[in-house]
């Protein structure tokens, strides 16, 4: 079996979208006022850099017929030029089963440029289309093929709950606690740029939702990158006695030194690692005990080959793993790690930063029931297909 074709398109969606609100969610761009020398159609949206309403698609077939299903919502218009022109002659040929030997052709050939950030996404959407082959060549699902079952089904969190009504959240909230979520994610609309006011609004905001899902169900909290070592140390005193989970993200991703110190300074966990891209850029996060909890994501890492070396580099120094934003890529591997515990979950909504797009592109997702998500034994590779229902919402780039 050798792979004969890859193909790389963008779907960028022209559909509905949910407009943009104010301090919907902290994130780095807070901090960086804005002089209108380029005023742009999303006005003071900070998030804006920070939508993913495209996505790249990846299509990697082989001699025998198979074809797998990769993806990279990280720029993708690059992603795809970095595909079709650096990684397609790289893989082109190879025997789809070696895959460490393929992953590091990509990773290697494009160290000048690719260590971090697209590069590596692109290698990812190839490496999970991969993955996705070598399932359906043995007629197994993916997790099969990376240690198998290792929970009876996998728990999973409400993570929609972005800054915006007190009173809405709470409602948010409730709903879902009634379709059984035991834990929860919420999102601070506010940091360091938005002074004294800001801090108070963001308790507010944590003690509305403590105030509606109680402390027997857990609470995470997202800061996105949004603060700072300073604000950081202001304000987490304050939180501890809401009891979060962990405190997701406070300071920009390359300030590892600002995590390890806020990790040591706080009872609440730290987690991070969604804006982390290797190996050893993990290596480096666990060493310097960084954070408590790692967050990656498959589709930014070097794919599931490289994923699954994260899984094991963090159960060796006790640090469990959460992947980033759900999807069937990150469920797979979740499901065959005893060092995931549980699984992020969007549910399908209206298009509004852009998780919400794996529904609109992919078929095939768990939909969560009573706060579980279940993959199927008999379902081979990951389990996705495209889906064509929507594609005249989409602008395909081939």
């Amino acid at each position: 079996m050798k792979i004969k074709a890859i193909r790389a398109r963008v779907f960028e969606w022209k559909g509905p979208t949910v407009p943009p609100q104010g301090n919907f969610c902290s994130n780095a761009m807070d901090l960086v006022y804005d002089n209108q020398a380029n005023r742009h159609e999303c006005g003071n949206d900070t998030m804006n850099t920070f939508r993913f309403h495209g996505w790249t698609v990846v299509e990697v077939e082989t001699d025998n017929g198979l074809v797998g299903l990769g993806n990279v919502a990280l720029a993708p218009r690059i992603a795809k030029a970095i595909i079709d022109q650096y990684l397609a002659p790289l893989v082109l040929g190879q025997d789809p089963w070696d895959y460490e030997y393929i992953n590091q052709r990509m990773y290697r050939a494009t160290q000048a440029w690719g260590r971090k950030g697209v590069g590596m996404a692109a290698i990812s959407a190839v490496d999970i289309a991969i993955w996705d082959i070598l399932g359906k060549a043995t007629n197994l699902p993916v997790f099969k093929l990376l240690g198998g079952r290792t929970k009876e089904k996998i728990p999973c969190y409400y993570s929609k709950l972005y800054r915006t009504d007190l009173k809405a959240m709470q409602e948010e909230a409730e709903k879902f606690m009634k379709q059984g979520f035991r834990a929860f994610k919420m999102r601070f609309g506010y940091g360091p740029a938005h002074g004294q006011q800001g801090v108070v609004e963001n308790l507010k905001s944590v003690e509305a939702v403590r105030e509606v899902i109680g402390y027997d169900n857990d609470l995470m909290l997202e800061c996105y990158m949004g603060w700072n070592l300073e604000y950081a140390k202001r304000i987490l005193p304050k939180l501890e006695k809401y009891q979060p989970r962990w405190l997701e993200e406070p300071v920009i991703a390359d300030d590892i030194d600002g995590y390890a110190e806020l990790n040591r300074l706080t009872s609440i966990p730290i987690s991070g690692g969604e804006h982390e891209f290797s190996l050893l850029g993990f290596k480096q996060l666990l060493d310097k005990r960084a954070v408590s909890v790692v967050q990656y994501d498959t589709n930014r890492v070097g794919g599931i080959t490289m994923a699954h070396k994260i899984n094991a580099l963090c159960e060796a120094y006790s640090v469990p793993v959460i992947p980033h934003a759900g999807q069937m890529h990150n469920y797979h591997l979740t499901m065959s790690s005893l060092n995931c515990p549980m699984s992020e979950y969007f549910p399908v909504h209206d298009v509004e930063v852009g998780n919400e797009l794996f529904y609109y592109i992919f078929k095939g997702e768990p939909d969560a029931v009573n706060g579980f998500l279940q993959l199927d034994d008999k379902t081979p590779g990951l389990g996705l297909s495209l889906r064509t229902d929507h594609l005249h919402n989409f602008e395909i780039t081939e």
